[in-house]
């Protein structure tokens, strides 16, 4: 199984892109889910089809033939309306018998995200139940899905907080193991990769450099980079309207030079020309997928090996610790020890992150940046680790 999530900021067209793609693995003989969690709803759009909370069968050939397609729209409200109430009931019941009072209890069992998270339960239910081998999802945009895929990790956090070691409710329990279940999908880059829909636009790159940090925090691999709706090239520009174009082209030529130097080149960015009419039905989107990938494996991202978040050397009588994050010249960052955390905030987001038994003795001495990310200098007895 491999699961695909496309992001980006709000009105990129990565619903659009996630339905092209789908359609060309689908093309290619496999067996191909595209659900939607975006509460926008617009992936029907895409195919020009109506389409249901359960996967169906997507037409693209004008035989009748199978497609080896199927879509789904997650409603997750309904999700929350269907299945929350009982579990809230559950956590209830143990909260109260904990020694909070009824009102502390009801307070507690408000988890916010719920609707997210239950969409991203859903996406997991619906990949392993089909004939699919493969799953596109549609996320919604960039701050929903950071909260969406962070949700796993930071409920579990509050679950183990609230009932330690205790006993609890048959129902609790299932809950946390089901959101390890998540957690160990989301971070497992052999089944889940991310990919990054933008446009050329310095407000859009800048959140999008910003989502792959938070990204990397989470331990979530991000496959590739796609800059959507560039203008065409000049050659096709006539009359009154070509300077316009032409200085739209330069500003958006200009803004993928920026990229280029940071590190992202041809073969991290792939990218997409703005077309007259919007991309809607099987030929459309055959066509967008045809510029999009090429020859290539619609799966196959940029092709670069995921660099794991943590790695560590031997310095003196020290550590070098590299956290492999992409920064920018501005980044605000903060370090901090949290017992044996090593707490790390960028841009406002932060993690806890399990610091490796040999340096949980030390303490930070320093800390500087690279192209490749962090670098924090440990002092400490390394014979004691």
């Amino acid at each position: 199984m491999r699961i695909l999530l496309f992001t980006g900021k709000g009105g990129v067209g990565k619903t659009t892109l996630a339905a092209a793609t789908a359609a060309a693995l689908a093309g290619r003989g496999r067996k191909t889910l595209v659900v939607s969690t975006d509460p926008a709803h617009s992936l029907a759009d895409a195919f020009g089809t109506p389409l249901g909370g359960e996967p169906s069968e997507v037409d693209l050939r004008r035989d009748g033939t199978p497609a080896g397609l199927w879509a789904a729209q997650v409603d997750s409200r309904a999700l929350a309306d269907r299945t929350w109430h009982e579990l809230r009931g559950e956590l209830r019941k143990v909260l109260a018998g904990a020694g909070l009072d009824v009102l502390d209890a009801e307070e507690l069992t408000v988890l916010p995200g719920v609707d997210e998270l239950l969409a991203l339960s859903e996406v997991r239910r619906l990949a392993s139940q089909g004939p699919w081998d493969t799953v596109v999802v549609d996320c919604g945009p960039t701050a929903e899905t950071l909260r969406l895929l962070s949700l796993p990790e930071a409920v579990s956090g509050y679950l183990g907080r609230v009932f330690g070691n205790r006993r609890v409710a048959a129902s609790v329990r299932q809950l946390g193991a089901h959101l390890d279940a998540l957690r160990e999908l989301l971070t497992d880059p052999r089944v889940t990769t991310v990919r990054l829909v933008l446009t050329p636009e310095r407000v859009v790159v800048a959140e999008a450099r910003r989502t792959l940090t938070s990204l990397a925090l989470r331990g979530i691999a991000v496959d590739g980079l796609i800059a959507n709706r560039l203008m065409p090239a000049p050659g096709f520009w006539r009359g009154s309207a070509a300077k316009w174009l032409r200085t739209r082209r330069d500003q958006q030529d200009a803004v993928l030079a920026e990229l280029a130097e940071a590190g992202f080149g041809p073969d991290e960015l792939a990218r997409v020309e703005h077309r007259a009419s919007e991309p809607v039905g099987a030929a459309a989107l055959a066509e967008l997928a045809r510029e999009l990938y090429g020859s290539r494996d619609p799966l196959s991202g940029n092709g670069k090996p995921v660099t794991p978040l943590l790695s560590v050397a031997a310095e003196g009588d020290g550590f070098r610790l590299r956290v492999a994050l992409p920064l920018d010249r501005d980044s605000a960052v903060d370090l901090a020890r949290v017992d044996d955390d090593l707490a790390i905030t960028v841009d406002g987001f932060r993690r806890l992150v399990a610091l490796p038994e040999t340096l949980r003795p030390c303490r930070i001495t320093g800390a500087e940046s690279d192209a490749d990310g962090l670098v924090v200098s440990l002092a400490g007895n390394r014979g004691s680790g």
